[in-house]
């Protein structure tokens, strides 16, 4: 089996060297998309006091031009706290979908 962890195979994430990139791939772009998200975890990191534990966390691209964000090595301790949040997170959406009425399939008529 390819996948590492069940969202995301090995091959997709690890680019090969640089003499396997193609003329017409747009890795700045997707190098852009990898950023902005190692941008925003960077911040909800350092808002869980996790700034430093996570010192290898960074944006790249893959050969097929897919932005990705590395983590680097990671402290057991850190992970454990990013998966707790992450867990709390996902608690608080699930939640709140459960919360909410269902959505009528026809929208509501404009008031006259």
């Amino acid at each position: 089996m390819n996948e590492v962890n069940g969202m995301t195979g090995r091959r997709d994430v690890c680019a090969p060297s640089a003499e396997d990139l193609q003329s017409d791939v747009p890795y700045v772009r997707g190098w852009m998309d990898g950023r902005r998200g190692a941008d925003a975890l960077a911040d909800a990191l350092r808002a869980l006091g996790l700034e430093t534990d996570l010192p290898g966390l960074r944006a790249d691209v893959n050969v097929r031009g897919d932005g990705i964000v590395c983590l680097g090595k990671v402290r057991p301790s850190a992970a454990e706290l990013l998966t707790r949040a992450l867990t709390a997170g996902l608690s608080v959406d699930m939640a709140r979908n459960a919360a909410r009425p269902p959505s009528s399939s026809q929208p509501d008529a404009p008031t006259a």
